[in-house]
């Protein structure tokens, strides 16, 4: 189980949904740390030891792709599990966050049942099956 997740995104109306499709999804008793912007949400990557981390594309400061790409780069965290969600519909950005290291690129507006099969997906994977 996730423990710590981290939810990245400019808009706290988008947090706070995203949060609540967590709750929704199993994750009631998890700690969710927010960040406004890709920057902030990198240091509290590297402050805490978050379990997951998801992230919106669109960011002021740090936009979601750069933010994936600092994150896989440091040894401190690059096995953090990171989903991105989206509004674009865009197959080529989505090819390239995955070859970047992203677990999974999510459209908006994301639900539970989504967000529960995607985090199933990931549970399953033997890096993280151990939470």
């Amino acid at each position: 189980m996730f423990q710590t997740i981290i939810i990245a995104d400019d808009s706290a109306t988008a947090r706070m949904v995203t949060k609540r499709c967590l709750e929704i999804a199993g994750y009631q008793q998890a700690i969710f740390l927010e960040a406004r912007n890709g920057a902030e949400a990198l240091e509290i990557a590297k402050k805490s030891a978050a379990d997951l981390l998801v992230t919106d594309l669109n960011m002021p400061e740090m936009d979601g792709t750069t933010l994936l790409k600092r994150i896989k780069a440091s040894p401190r965290t690059t096995d953090l599990p990171v989903l991105v969600v989206s509004s674009l519909s865009n197959p080529a950005k989505e090819a390239e966050l995955l070859a970047l290291g992203a677990f999974a690129v999510l459209s908006k507006p994301i639900s539970p049942a989504v967000i529960a099969g995607i985090l199933g997906k990931l549970m399953e994977q033997p890096q993280w099956g151990q939470l």
